[in-house]
């Protein structure tokens, strides 16, 4: 997408899996980022390798998103490389374990939280002031955040923690839209649903349920990094448009109860 080269985006979480196919369509369609990593560094050296190689900047740093100590200093590192910021990728999140309602203790919930909706909190309020400024000299700019599939339908057993912040990533990117909007800023979210090839599912969806969840999806087959980072692409390009508030649903036709 030509509209996006020489944009300067920020990915949280962008050196593995979702984020790191996020990352690398982000630069070929012409992006500069800056690629937060928890701790994937061989992942953040391989995008700035590939940086290299499409005649774009790429630059990484680790973080911990569960505090502000962790967040600000990231937003003021990736600003300074790129010389500001266009689009944030929110894309920093997991699911810490599957537990029941009954066994998910105050710390867990907040845990859960904390790393979910805390970070892209955060993350956002540390970045608006620099994507304001983007967007009143380069026509807009976006933020996406990655919710799930979860969110929508509740999640599946022992989700409920993880279900629960995903559906506030949902209500805080409409929030969001409302209130930066008149900046000039768009934000929206996807909600993938199951999606192969990366460590979430191969941590806490076994074979035999992913079998089953594919049985039930309309298009036959699970979806893949790239599914999601081409949904990811297309909304950041969408910095000038009238999308925002939005949720892109990325499931292969299931969705609700």
């Amino acid at each position: 997408m030509t509209k996006l080269l020489g944009k300067r985006a920020l990915v949280t979480a962008g050196a593995q899996g979702i984020g790191f196919a996020i990352s690398q369509h982000l630069l070929r369609a012409g992006c500069d980022i800056f690629v937060h990593y928890h701790r994937s560094a061989e992942g953040a050296k391989t995008l700035e390798a590939e940086a290299r190689t499409l005649g774009r900047r790429c630059a990484s740093a680790s973080a911990d998103l569960t505090s502000t100590e962790g967040c600000e200093p990231l937003v003021a590192g990736a600003v300074k490389f790129l010389g500001g910021l266009d689009i944030l990728i929110n894309n920093a999140g997991s699911m810490l374990a599957r537990k029941s309602f009954a066994d998910s203790d105050d710390d867990f919930w907040a845990e859960t939280m904390s790393l979910n909706v805390g970070s892209t909190r955060r993350i956002s309020r540390a970045a608006a002031p620099h994507l304001i400024a983007a967007a009143q000299t380069g026509g807009g700019a976006s933020i996406v955040n990655l919710s799930s599939l979860a969110a929508r339908n509740g999640g599946g057993p022992g989700g409920i923690a993880y279900a629960t912040a995903k559906g506030a990533i949902l209500t805080f990117t409409r929030g969001l839209a409302k209130e930066l909007g008149p900046q000039g800023v768009r934000v929206n979210a996807l909600a993938p649903g199951l999606i192969l090839g990366s460590s979430f599912h191969a941590t806490h969806t076994p074979p035999d349920s992913q079998r089953a969840i594919i049985a039930g999806i309309p298009l036959g087959r699970a979806g893949n990094l790239d599914d999601v980072a081409r949904a990811t692409v297309y909304l950041a390009s969408e910095f000038d448009g009238f999308i925002t508030g939005a949720t892109l649903d990325i499931n292969g036709g299931v969705f609700g109860a």
